[in-house]
């Protein structure tokens, strides 16, 4: 019996650690993901080849050639028609590392999926999830062919809706993972009776996500590089190029200016939210067991917001708004663990 329960602990064990580390390379393939859209290389590798895409241009013919399909987009022509073969390297690069990452990230998940599944290890509950994230991985690698094929023809970028349903779908695989993991790696964790009130902090990450979605359109249409002034709008609090009736259309999305807006008075109402939450949890003894997960939520709000705030005074300067993104990561991760403990309740 002994044996038994050492046996079912280990497997935990090992399960878990797996799930983290998909965890962690899903988060790396979101930051490279975010450099790689504000590099501009996103549409460097022209076709999608599963298998023989996993081998890159190595002698100087091959490189010309990859170079010369690149030449055939309106990106090349109307854009980077001044680019020399190494500029082209730097953005193919980029772009296959993003690629290569969402390969590692399948066969990582898939191999020991089946072993799973052969040896039937684990419950089939816990089977259905983790073929559900799977299938999201895999559809995750067409969203993204997808989305790249919305700029070969009539676009010098990518949609910014695909980019944005892309985005959105990798941090949703992201939070399945990591809520697996936290699942396998807590069992034995201490049940609370008293919890933050009316899934106070499910809503937050909701609306969090919903950030991040927007926050894809704002890449997308290079909105970070307008309005860089803050608290206001150039002097304005509205924007002053658009006026109040685009908000009768969806064509709002379209608009960079309103886009940033948006994503600013979404970033107000969420940091208040929060506010709401910490007031909640701290007026509460009885939610003591949760100051210390509220408090680092809290930090890493405020410091994404404050990256945010830097991404639009400098211009969107890759180095800052990778290290946004990032922050979106951290955020995401903090809140998840906030929702998974104020859920362990009677």
């Amino acid at each position: 019996m002994y044996i038994k329960i050492m046996n079912e602990e280990n497997r935990n064990i090992y399960i878990s650690n797996w799930l983290l580390l998909i965890t962690i390379l899903v988060a790396i393939m979101i930051v490279v993901g975010g450099l790689t859209r504000l590099t501009d290389s996103g549409l460097s590798i022209t076709k999608w080849e599963l298998f023989s895409g996993i081998i890159p241009p190595f002698s100087e013919d091959k490189w010309e050639n990859s170079f010369s399909l690149y030449k055939e987009i309106p990106e090349y022509k109307l854009q980077n028609s001044s680019m020399t073969l190494q500029e082209f390297k730097v953005i193919y690069w980029w772009e296959y590392i993003h690629r290569l990452l969402g390969r590692i990230v399948g066969l990582f998940f898939l191999i020991p999926l089946i072993y799973f599944t052969y040896k039937k290890i684990v419950t089939k509950k816990t089977l259905l999830w983790f073929y559900t994230i799977f299938i999201l991985i895999l559809f995750q690698g067409f969203v993204g062919w997808y989305m790249v094929k919305s700029g070969l023809s009539d676009r010098t970028d990518v949609s910014h809706y695909r980019l944005s349903v892309h985005l959105t779908l990798a941090f949703i695989i992201f939070i399945l993972t990591l809520w697996n993991y936290l699942k396998l790696k807590n069992k034995n964790i201490i049940i609370y009776e008293n919890k933050i009130p009316y899934f106070l902090p499910t809503i937050f990450m909701l609306f969090t996500i919903v950030q991040i979605s927007i926050g894809a359109f704002v890449s997308g249409l290079d909105a970070g590089q307008i309005y860089n002034s803050w608290p206001s709008m150039n002097g304005k609090f509205f924007p002053d190029d658009v006026d109040l009736s685009v908000f009768s259309s969806l064509a709002l999305f379209d608009i960079p200016s309103i886009v940033q807006f948006i994503h600013r008075i979404l970033a107000y109402l969420i940091f208040a939210l929060f506010l709401f939450i910490l007031l909640i949890t701290f007026r509460n003894q009885k939610l003591k067991h949760l100051e210390k997960n509220v408090l680092i939520v809290f930090f890493a709000l405020l410091i994404q917001i404050m990256l945010g705030i830097f991404t639009v005074l400098y211009n969107a300067q890759i180095l800052i708004a990778s290290l946004h993104q990032f922050g979106s990561i951290i955020l995401i991760t903090s809140s998840l663990i906030l929702v998974y403990k104020n859920s362990k309740i009677n």
